[in-house]
Protein backbone atom coordinates (compact mmCIF):
# COMPACT_ATOMS: atom_id res chain seq x y z
CA UNK A 1 0.00 0.00 0.00
CA UNK A 2 1.39 3.32 -0.93
CA UNK A 3 1.64 6.54 1.26
CA UNK A 4 2.76 9.77 0.97
CA UNK A 5 4.08 12.56 3.49
CA UNK A 6 3.36 16.17 3.40
CA UNK A 7 5.97 18.19 5.08
CA UNK A 8 9.84 16.77 5.98
CA UNK A 9 10.39 18.91 9.12
CA UNK A 10 10.78 17.39 12.26
CA UNK A 11 7.54 15.27 12.21
CA UNK A 12 7.64 14.23 8.66
CA UNK A 13 11.06 13.11 9.11
CA UNK A 14 9.86 11.44 11.93
CA UNK A 15 6.81 9.85 10.12
CA UNK A 16 9.02 8.79 7.46
CA UNK A 17 11.50 7.23 9.78
CA UNK A 18 9.06 5.15 11.81
CA UNK A 19 7.33 3.93 8.77
CA UNK A 20 10.92 2.38 7.91
CA UNK A 21 12.24 1.38 10.66
CA UNK A 22 8.82 -0.37 12.30
CA UNK A 23 8.09 -1.67 8.70
CA UNK A 24 7.85 -5.60 9.69
CA UNK A 25 6.00 -4.83 12.57
CA UNK A 26 3.41 -2.20 10.71
CA UNK A 27 2.78 -5.10 7.52
CA UNK A 28 2.40 -7.35 10.27
CA UNK A 29 -0.58 -5.57 11.31
CA UNK A 30 -2.06 -3.90 8.52
CA UNK A 31 -1.51 -7.12 6.65
CA UNK A 32 0.53 -5.84 3.84
CA UNK A 33 3.69 -3.32 3.53
CA UNK A 34 2.84 0.40 3.75
CA UNK A 35 5.32 2.05 1.61
CA UNK A 36 6.12 5.65 1.75
CA UNK A 37 5.93 6.82 -2.44
CA UNK A 38 6.05 10.20 -2.15
CA UNK A 39 8.02 13.37 0.31
CA UNK A 40 6.69 16.60 -0.16
CA UNK A 41 8.46 19.41 0.83
CA UNK A 42 9.76 23.03 -1.24
CA UNK A 43 13.47 22.12 0.20
CA UNK A 44 15.62 19.80 -1.46
CA UNK A 45 17.79 17.53 0.58
CA UNK A 46 20.90 16.34 -0.94
CA UNK A 47 22.57 13.50 0.35
CA UNK A 48 19.35 12.19 2.42
CA UNK A 49 18.25 8.20 2.40
CA UNK A 50 15.46 9.20 0.79
CA UNK A 51 16.26 11.96 -1.48
CA UNK A 52 14.70 9.57 -4.49
CA UNK A 53 11.38 10.20 -2.82
CA UNK A 54 11.51 13.99 -2.41
CA UNK A 55 8.86 16.04 -4.58
CA UNK A 56 7.58 19.46 -4.72
CA UNK A 57 5.19 18.95 -6.85
CA UNK A 58 1.57 18.17 -5.03
CA UNK A 59 -0.36 17.35 -7.87
CA UNK A 60 1.56 14.22 -8.23
CA UNK A 61 0.36 13.02 -5.51
CA UNK A 62 -3.39 14.17 -5.63
CA UNK A 63 -2.98 12.43 -9.01
CA UNK A 64 -1.85 9.67 -8.15
CA UNK A 65 -4.20 6.62 -7.77
CA UNK A 66 -1.58 3.80 -5.85
CA UNK A 67 -1.52 6.27 -3.10
CA UNK A 68 -4.30 5.61 -0.46
CA UNK A 69 -3.08 7.15 2.50
CA UNK A 70 -1.71 10.89 3.26
CA UNK A 71 0.46 12.08 6.39
CA UNK A 72 -0.28 15.99 6.56
CA UNK A 73 3.12 17.06 8.62
CA UNK A 74 3.43 20.81 7.01
CA UNK A 75 1.64 22.32 10.29
CA UNK A 76 -0.48 25.89 9.42
CA UNK A 77 -3.64 26.33 8.11
CA UNK A 78 -1.98 26.97 4.24
CA UNK A 79 -1.49 25.20 2.31
CA UNK A 80 -2.56 22.42 4.58
CA UNK A 81 -6.14 22.91 4.08
CA UNK A 82 -6.32 23.23 0.94
CA UNK A 83 -3.86 19.99 0.38
CA UNK A 84 -5.91 17.90 3.25
CA UNK A 85 -9.57 19.19 1.45
CA UNK A 86 -8.23 17.94 -2.43
CA UNK A 87 -6.89 14.52 -0.94
CA UNK A 88 -10.10 13.79 0.77
CA UNK A 89 -12.04 14.64 -2.31
CA UNK A 90 -9.82 12.43 -4.45
CA UNK A 91 -10.84 9.95 -1.59
CA UNK A 92 -7.61 9.33 -0.33
CA UNK A 93 -6.65 8.94 3.70
CA UNK A 94 -5.12 11.46 5.67
CA UNK A 95 -3.76 11.47 8.87
CA UNK A 96 -1.93 14.67 10.42
CA UNK A 97 -0.45 16.04 13.71
CA UNK A 98 -1.73 20.06 12.71
CA UNK A 99 -3.62 20.91 15.82
CA UNK A 100 -4.08 24.65 14.66
CA UNK A 101 -6.12 22.79 10.91
CA UNK A 102 -7.79 20.41 12.76
CA UNK A 103 -9.35 22.90 15.52
CA UNK A 104 -10.06 25.50 12.64
CA UNK A 105 -11.39 22.97 10.15
CA UNK A 106 -11.55 19.61 11.80
CA UNK A 107 -15.91 18.85 11.07
CA UNK A 108 -15.60 20.15 7.39
CA UNK A 109 -12.56 17.85 7.14
CA UNK A 110 -14.45 14.64 8.82
CA UNK A 111 -17.46 15.61 6.80
CA UNK A 112 -15.92 15.44 3.83
CA UNK A 113 -13.98 12.52 4.12
CA UNK A 114 -17.23 10.80 4.69
CA UNK A 115 -18.80 11.97 1.43
CA UNK A 116 -16.05 10.12 -0.11
CA UNK A 117 -15.92 6.90 1.73
CA UNK A 118 -12.13 7.60 3.35
CA UNK A 119 -11.07 9.07 6.46
CA UNK A 120 -9.36 11.89 8.53
CA UNK A 121 -7.37 11.26 11.47
CA UNK A 122 -5.56 13.10 14.09
CA UNK A 123 -4.76 10.88 16.50
CA UNK A 124 -1.27 13.61 16.88
CA UNK A 125 -2.69 16.36 17.11
CA UNK A 126 -3.46 16.74 20.96
CA UNK A 127 -1.32 14.94 22.94
CA UNK A 128 1.91 14.13 20.87
CA UNK A 129 2.79 10.02 21.64
CA UNK A 130 -0.02 10.01 24.27
CA UNK A 131 -2.94 7.68 22.88
CA UNK A 132 -5.90 10.10 24.12
CA UNK A 133 -7.90 10.84 20.90
CA UNK A 134 -8.91 6.95 20.15
CA UNK A 135 -9.67 5.75 23.24
CA UNK A 136 -11.77 8.52 23.96
CA UNK A 137 -13.52 7.52 21.03
CA UNK A 138 -13.80 3.84 21.37
CA UNK A 139 -12.44 2.43 25.08
CA UNK A 140 -14.69 5.29 26.87
CA UNK A 141 -17.42 4.64 24.62
CA UNK A 142 -20.43 3.87 26.85
CA UNK A 143 -18.75 6.70 29.74
CA UNK A 144 -20.79 10.16 30.00
CA UNK A 145 -17.52 11.94 30.36
CA UNK A 146 -18.05 15.08 32.53
CA UNK A 147 -14.46 16.21 32.28
CA UNK A 148 -11.09 16.39 30.98
CA UNK A 149 -8.18 18.29 32.48
CA UNK A 150 -4.61 17.90 31.22
CA UNK A 151 -1.59 19.55 31.11
CA UNK A 152 -1.33 19.62 27.33
CA UNK A 153 1.90 21.97 26.45
CA UNK A 154 5.73 20.28 26.87
CA UNK A 155 7.17 23.79 26.35
CA UNK A 156 5.52 25.26 29.43
CA UNK A 157 5.72 22.55 31.34
CA UNK A 158 9.49 22.09 30.91
CA UNK A 159 9.89 25.44 31.89
CA UNK A 160 7.32 25.61 35.43
CA UNK A 161 8.79 22.15 35.83
CA UNK A 162 12.87 24.22 36.21
CA UNK A 163 11.32 27.24 37.48
CA UNK A 164 9.75 24.61 40.31
CA UNK A 165 12.78 22.54 40.88
CA UNK A 166 15.22 25.05 40.67
CA UNK A 167 14.20 28.63 41.38
CA UNK A 168 15.24 29.78 38.22
CA UNK A 169 13.36 33.11 36.60
CA UNK A 170 10.53 32.84 33.58
CA UNK A 171 13.02 34.95 31.54
CA UNK A 172 15.82 32.76 32.26
CA UNK A 173 14.28 29.18 31.38
CA UNK A 174 12.25 30.05 28.71
CA UNK A 175 15.66 31.19 26.88
CA UNK A 176 16.91 27.82 28.14
CA UNK A 177 13.96 25.69 26.33
CA UNK A 178 14.49 27.97 23.24
CA UNK A 179 18.50 26.87 23.34
CA UNK A 180 17.41 23.43 23.51
CA UNK A 181 14.55 23.00 20.95
CA UNK A 182 11.44 23.33 23.28
CA UNK A 183 10.78 26.68 22.37
CA UNK A 184 10.18 28.28 19.00
CA UNK A 185 11.97 31.86 18.57
CA UNK A 186 8.28 33.59 18.93
CA UNK A 187 6.98 31.44 21.63
CA UNK A 188 3.72 33.18 22.07
CA UNK A 189 1.58 30.06 20.77
CA UNK A 190 2.87 27.99 23.86
CA UNK A 191 3.87 30.59 26.74
CA UNK A 192 0.57 32.43 26.19
CA UNK A 193 -2.04 28.80 26.34
CA UNK A 194 -3.25 29.23 22.67
CA UNK A 195 -1.12 25.80 21.98
CA UNK A 196 -3.24 24.07 24.84
CA UNK A 197 -6.15 25.93 24.16
CA UNK A 198 -6.77 24.43 20.37
CA UNK A 199 -5.77 20.86 22.19
CA UNK A 200 -8.56 21.38 24.77
CA UNK A 201 -10.90 22.52 22.04
CA UNK A 202 -9.99 19.60 20.05
CA UNK A 203 -10.70 17.50 23.07
CA UNK A 204 -14.10 19.38 24.09
CA UNK A 205 -15.40 18.88 19.83
CA UNK A 206 -14.70 15.72 20.04
CA UNK A 207 -16.35 14.87 23.80
CA UNK A 208 -19.71 16.69 23.22
CA UNK A 209 -19.76 15.73 19.62
CA UNK A 210 -20.12 19.77 18.28
CA UNK A 211 -18.08 22.33 17.73
CA UNK A 212 -16.20 24.35 20.70
CA UNK A 213 -14.93 27.33 19.03
CA UNK A 214 -11.07 27.60 20.39
CA UNK A 215 -11.51 31.25 20.09
CA UNK A 216 -14.24 30.72 22.78
CA UNK A 217 -12.32 29.72 25.14
CA UNK A 218 -10.70 31.87 28.38
CA UNK A 219 -7.29 31.51 27.80
CA UNK A 220 -4.09 32.41 29.85
CA UNK A 221 -0.79 31.73 29.46
CA UNK A 222 2.49 31.52 31.73
CA UNK A 223 4.13 34.56 30.79
CA UNK A 224 2.87 36.31 34.35
CA UNK A 225 4.52 33.16 36.55
CA UNK A 226 7.40 33.98 38.44
CA UNK A 227 9.91 32.60 40.83
CA UNK A 228 8.17 34.35 43.94
CA UNK A 229 5.06 32.27 42.92
CA UNK A 230 6.58 29.24 43.04
CA UNK A 231 8.11 30.38 46.67
CA UNK A 232 4.82 30.69 47.82
CA UNK A 233 3.80 27.16 46.13
CA UNK A 234 6.74 25.48 48.29
CA UNK A 235 5.37 27.15 51.28
CA UNK A 236 1.86 25.57 50.57
CA UNK A 237 3.03 22.09 49.47
CA UNK A 238 1.85 22.68 45.74
CA UNK A 239 2.86 22.98 42.52
CA UNK A 240 2.07 25.37 39.03
CA UNK A 241 0.88 23.78 36.09
CA UNK A 242 -0.67 25.27 33.15
CA UNK A 243 -4.00 23.24 32.36
CA UNK A 244 -6.33 23.11 29.97
CA UNK A 245 -9.99 22.19 30.87
CA UNK A 246 -13.31 21.21 29.77
CA UNK A 247 -16.05 20.04 32.38
CA UNK A 248 -20.17 20.01 32.30
CA UNK A 249 -21.73 21.02 35.21
CA UNK A 250 -25.96 20.29 35.54
CA UNK A 251 -25.99 20.54 31.61
CA UNK A 252 -23.94 23.87 31.35
CA UNK A 253 -20.64 23.02 29.51
CA UNK A 254 -17.22 25.47 30.66
CA UNK A 255 -13.83 25.86 29.13
CA UNK A 256 -10.35 27.10 30.65
CA UNK A 257 -7.13 27.41 29.99
CA UNK A 258 -4.86 29.13 32.58
CA UNK A 259 -2.22 28.05 35.10
CA UNK A 260 -3.61 26.18 38.40
CA UNK A 261 -1.47 25.53 42.04
CA UNK A 262 -2.15 21.41 42.15
CA UNK A 263 -1.43 19.98 45.65
CA UNK A 264 0.20 16.46 45.47
CA UNK A 265 -3.17 14.48 45.78
CA UNK A 266 -3.57 15.71 42.35
CA UNK A 267 -2.26 12.98 39.36
CA UNK A 268 -0.96 16.06 37.25
CA UNK A 269 1.45 17.29 39.78
CA UNK A 270 3.90 14.66 39.80
CA UNK A 271 3.68 15.41 35.24
CA UNK A 272 7.04 17.07 34.45
CA UNK A 273 9.34 18.37 32.20
CA UNK A 274 8.23 18.30 28.99
CA UNK A 275 5.83 15.33 29.75
CA UNK A 276 1.86 15.78 29.48
CA UNK A 277 -1.22 14.19 31.32
CA UNK A 278 -4.73 14.19 30.78
CA UNK A 279 -7.29 13.25 33.47
CA UNK A 280 -10.78 11.84 31.90
CA UNK A 281 -13.59 11.73 34.57
CA UNK A 282 -16.51 9.54 33.61
CA UNK A 283 -19.70 9.09 35.20
CA UNK A 284 -18.95 5.15 35.79
CA UNK A 285 -15.37 4.86 35.34
CA UNK A 286 -14.34 7.45 37.57
CA UNK A 287 -11.17 9.06 36.62
CA UNK A 288 -8.45 7.56 34.32
CA UNK A 289 -5.26 9.36 33.43
CA UNK A 290 -3.19 9.24 30.25
CA UNK A 291 0.57 9.95 30.39
CA UNK A 292 3.61 10.41 28.33
CA UNK A 293 5.46 12.42 26.14
CA UNK A 294 3.51 15.01 24.50
CA UNK A 295 5.39 16.07 21.37
CA UNK A 296 9.00 15.62 20.36
CA UNK A 297 9.53 14.25 17.04
CA UNK A 298 9.25 10.51 17.45
CA UNK A 299 6.22 10.06 20.04
CA UNK A 300 4.32 12.29 17.75
CA UNK A 301 5.40 10.24 14.55
CA UNK A 302 4.67 7.26 16.28
CA UNK A 303 0.50 8.73 16.84
CA UNK A 304 0.72 9.82 13.21
CA UNK A 305 1.52 6.35 12.13
CA UNK A 306 -1.04 4.94 14.29
CA UNK A 307 -3.44 6.32 12.19
CA UNK A 308 -2.05 5.27 9.37
CA UNK A 309 -2.06 1.76 10.50
CA UNK A 310 -5.93 2.19 11.39
CA UNK A 311 -6.49 3.41 7.80
CA UNK A 312 -4.98 1.07 6.25
CA UNK A 313 -6.98 -1.79 7.85
CA UNK A 314 -10.52 -0.03 6.59
CA UNK A 315 -9.83 1.30 3.02
CA UNK A 316 -12.66 2.47 1.83
CA UNK A 317 -14.86 2.88 4.56
CA UNK A 318 -16.11 6.43 5.59
CA UNK A 319 -14.65 7.73 8.84
CA UNK A 320 -16.63 7.27 11.48
CA UNK A 321 -15.92 10.41 14.04
CA UNK A 322 -18.94 12.08 14.68
CA UNK A 323 -17.69 15.98 15.36
CA UNK A 324 -20.92 18.36 13.85
CA UNK A 325 -20.39 21.59 12.89
CA UNK A 326 -23.42 23.15 15.47
CA UNK A 327 -21.19 25.13 17.90
CA UNK A 328 -21.58 24.26 21.78
CA UNK A 329 -22.28 27.81 24.14
CA UNK A 330 -19.99 27.54 26.35
CA UNK A 331 -21.66 28.92 30.28
CA UNK A 332 -19.65 31.82 31.69
CA UNK A 333 -16.40 31.12 33.74
CA UNK A 334 -16.93 33.13 36.69
CA UNK A 335 -19.72 30.16 37.16
CA UNK A 336 -17.13 27.62 38.01
CA UNK A 337 -15.72 27.12 41.40
CA UNK A 338 -12.21 27.13 42.83
CA UNK A 339 -9.58 28.18 45.64
CA UNK A 340 -7.21 31.09 44.69
CA UNK A 341 -4.18 32.22 46.20
CA UNK A 342 -3.56 36.04 45.80
CA UNK A 343 -0.61 37.86 45.90
CA UNK A 344 -0.72 41.52 48.10
CA UNK A 345 1.59 44.56 48.35
CA UNK A 346 2.55 45.46 51.75
CA UNK A 347 1.75 43.69 55.31
CA UNK A 348 -1.20 41.69 56.50
CA UNK A 349 -1.79 44.56 59.33
CA UNK A 350 -2.19 47.39 56.15
CA UNK A 351 -4.21 45.10 54.42
CA UNK A 352 -8.49 44.83 54.15
CA UNK A 353 -7.80 41.36 53.06
CA UNK A 354 -10.06 40.27 56.21
CA UNK A 355 -12.74 41.93 55.11
CA UNK A 356 -13.31 40.43 51.82
CA UNK A 357 -11.64 36.87 52.60
CA UNK A 358 -12.60 36.45 56.38
CA UNK A 359 -11.79 32.70 55.99
CA UNK A 360 -8.13 33.07 54.24
CA UNK A 361 -4.96 31.44 55.56
CA UNK A 362 -2.17 34.29 55.27
CA UNK A 363 1.45 33.15 53.96
CA UNK A 364 4.82 35.01 53.79
CA UNK A 365 3.97 36.96 56.51
CA UNK A 366 7.69 37.76 57.15
CA UNK A 367 7.54 41.04 55.67
CA UNK A 368 10.64 40.42 53.79
CA UNK A 369 9.76 40.59 50.38
CA UNK A 370 7.73 43.67 51.16
CA UNK A 371 4.08 41.57 50.32
CA UNK A 372 2.17 38.80 51.65
CA UNK A 373 0.06 35.53 50.39
CA UNK A 374 -3.03 34.38 51.17
CA UNK A 375 -5.51 31.49 50.00
CA UNK A 376 -9.08 31.55 49.92
CA UNK A 377 -11.21 28.88 50.34
CA UNK A 378 -13.68 27.82 47.77
CA UNK A 379 -15.94 30.05 45.71
CA UNK A 380 -17.49 30.89 42.17
CA UNK A 381 -15.28 32.88 40.42
CA UNK A 382 -17.33 35.71 39.63
CA UNK A 383 -17.71 35.87 43.76
CA UNK A 384 -13.96 35.85 43.95
CA UNK A 385 -13.48 38.27 41.12
CA UNK A 386 -15.52 41.17 42.44
CA UNK A 387 -13.80 41.04 46.08
CA UNK A 388 -10.92 40.87 44.49
CA UNK A 389 -11.67 44.59 42.46
CA UNK A 390 -11.92 45.59 46.29
CA UNK A 391 -8.66 44.31 47.71
CA UNK A 392 -6.03 46.96 48.31
CA UNK A 393 -2.72 46.30 46.66
CA UNK A 394 -3.25 43.02 44.78
CA UNK A 395 -0.42 42.10 43.23
CA UNK A 396 -1.82 38.78 41.27
CA UNK A 397 -3.67 35.68 41.81
CA UNK A 398 -3.68 32.22 40.75
CA UNK A 399 -6.73 29.61 41.02
CA UNK A 400 -6.46 26.36 42.73
CA UNK A 401 -7.56 23.01 41.44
Amino acid sequence: MKAAVLGYGTVGGGVVDVLFENKDAIASRVGEEIEVKYILDIRTFPGDAHEDLITNDFNRILEDKEVKIVCETMGGLKPAYEFTKSLLEAGKSVCTSNKELVAAHGPELLRIAKEHNCKYLFEASVGGGIPILRPLLDCLTAEKIDEITGILNGTTNYMLTKMDKEGSDYADVLKEAQEKGYAERNPEADVEGYDACRKIAILASLNYQKTVNYEDIYTEGISAIDSRDFAYAAELGMNIKLLGMCKEIGGKKYALVAPFMLSPENPLYAVNDVFNGILVHGNMVDQVMFYGRGAGKLPTASAVVSDVVEEAKTIGKASAVKWSDEKVDLSDKNELEFGYFVRINGNPENSNYNELFADAKVIGKDGITGEFALVTGRMTEGEFLKKYESLKDAVKFIRIK
